[in-house]
């Protein structure tokens, strides 16, 4: 039986908003995952990203080393990376079917234009691949604080017309949304996803702690906002690079502002590389809050 997308709060104690995290983890950081793998409960769910250095045999190898530490799996497919029908299908049948991978995270990637016929991640979910493969539950992406290309409107057009066309196929849509640093902006862009309808579980993203300047430097590839006042309010210093900065304000925050009508809504980390540090962070956060 597949663990549900969401998991219930842990009976242990009282419930915490980092109960059933999931992590972002590259395929060159799985060797850190190893090192704290003990400290992570058990069927976490690690998103895998598909990345222009990672060649099959390696991404082969880090999802099969994250089923064999007892988590989820969960690869990414960036559309545009992909550069054929067959090297999809190929990789579907060998990694996905044969590795009994039940969840997949598909974007459409940085490329400005598709290597191959796959322009947007729409374009993969309609192959039929997921769904033949076994797939249950499709991974898409939500932007809290903005597209870099896109307007709201567009980012809810096309966020509604994924989730329709997964449901279609018999899978299970979930959202998993760019790191934010805002929380009262997230937790606007929540109820508009219930207004619309669209009930689905979402995981919102947090960056773990790290540097400011590496906070900054992934904040501007990814088109977060990140402007002086959104920093500010985040615990940030836009003139102090230096220092070393936590979630905590924005975990606090959001904790603080969900309701029964944000529906279900766990954390998603991305540990910029230090996956010790998150898990102690989230570990630290969890025992005294």
């Amino acid at each position: 039986m597949n663990p549900p997308l969401i998991q219930p709060a842990s009976p242990h104690g009282r419930p915490c908003i980092t109960d059933d995290y999931s992590l972002e983890v590259t395929v060159r950081d799985v060797s850190g995952l190893v090192q704290v793998a003990k400290a992570l409960p058990p069927s976490t769910q690690i998103a895998i990203p598909f990345l222009p250095t990672d060649d099959k045999a390696a991404r082969v190898a880090a999802i099969r080393t994250v089923r064999r530490l007892g988590f989820e799996p969960m690869p990414h497919f960036a559309a545009r990376r992909i550069t054929s029908a067959s090297a999809f299908d190929g990789f579907m049948t060998e990694t996905v079917a044969g590795g009994g991978i039940t969840r997949c995270f598909v974007v459409a990637g940085d490329p400005p234009h598709p290597l191959g016929p796959f322009p947007d991640s729409a374009s993969l979910i309609a192959t039929g691949a997921f769904e033949r493969c076994g797939v249950n539950t499709i991974g898409i992406g939500g932007h809290p604080e903005g597209h870099p290309v896109m307007s709201e409107a567009e980012c809810w057009a096309v966020l509604e017309s994924k989730c329709r066309s997964i449901e279609e196929r018999g899978m299970s849509p979930m959202i998993v949304t760019q790191f934010a640093f805002d929380a009262d902006i997230v937790l606007r862009w929540l109820e508009g996803l219930r207004e619309r309808g669209l009930n689905h579980p979402v995981r919102i993203g947090v960056p773990g702690p790290a540097g400011v300047a590496t906070l900054m430097r992934f904040a501007a590839q990814c088109g977060v906002g990140a402007s002086t006042a959104i920093l500010a309010k985040y615990g940030i210093s836009a003139t102090k690079l230096l220092g070393t900065s936590g979630p905590e304000k924005f975990v606090d925050r959001l904790a603080a502002g969900l309701t029964i009508g944000h529906g279900a809504v766990r954390l998603h980390f991305y540990p910029f590389g230090n996956i010790g540090k998150t898990a102690d962070w989230i570990s630290h956060y969890a025992s005294t809050r």
